[in-house]
């Protein structure tokens, strides 16, 4: 089974990837974005919760969190793996996330975590937010605040990966198509 955590700050591509990555491997994806904004648009309890944490950039607790990716990997039983899409954001995730999988029988093979400098980040984030009028990716001080958020709680995830040997860094800069390729070149040896 393979297993991806697809790491990287807000704007790296994450999403984008994820999509050519899943036709390319036949895996599900598990983007928590996606699930909390599912939750936000049915106006659950906890898609309320999460709002109030996201409208300020900050982080869903990880109680919440690690219960909707287990419903989503119980629900897919038999797939060929998983690629965890903005998830996990804390080493207290991470390890919450590996207790959970052990309990299935099931571990991450790699993060692969994609790299792209911050003016890029704010460029691609504002562009989406046009496109998408997702409320924020359209004020540059939420922006950056998810950014320093990400440097300040998420980076510190890759410590635990690497810790494990399954952390590789990939340059995320250049077209989709540029980006896709470093990916598969990462990924291959490990399938």
């Amino acid at each position: 089974m393979l297993n991806i955590v697809l790491f990287g700050p807000p704007g790296a591509g994450k999403g984008t990837q994820a999509a050519k990555l899943l036709e390319k491997y036949q895996l599900i994806h598990l983007s928590t974005g996606d699930i909390l904004r599912s939750e936000l648009k049915a106006r659950s309890k906890l898609g309320l919760e999460a709002q109030s944490y996201m409208d300020k950039g900050e982080l869903v607790p990880n109680a919440v969190v690690i219960g909707m990716i287990e419903k989503q990997i119980d629900s897919h039983a038999g797939a060929k793996g998983f690629i965890f899409d903005g998830f996990p954001r804390t080493t207290a995730q991470a390890a919450a996330l590996d207790r959970m999988l052990m309990k299935k029988n099931i571990a991450i093979t790699a993060m692969l975590a994609l790299e792209v400098e911050k003016e890029e980040l704010i460029k691609r984030l504002l562009l989406r937010g046009k496109e998408s009028c997702r409320a924020d990716d359209q004020d540059r001080s939420i922006i950056e605040n998810r950014i320093r958020v990400y440097h300040n709680q998420t980076v510190p995830v890759q410590d635990y990966y690497e810790a494990q040997h399954k952390y590789k860094g990939v340059q995320g800069m250049g077209s989709i198509e540029e980006i896709f390729d470093r990916l598969c070149k990462v990924i291959d040896p490990l399938v």
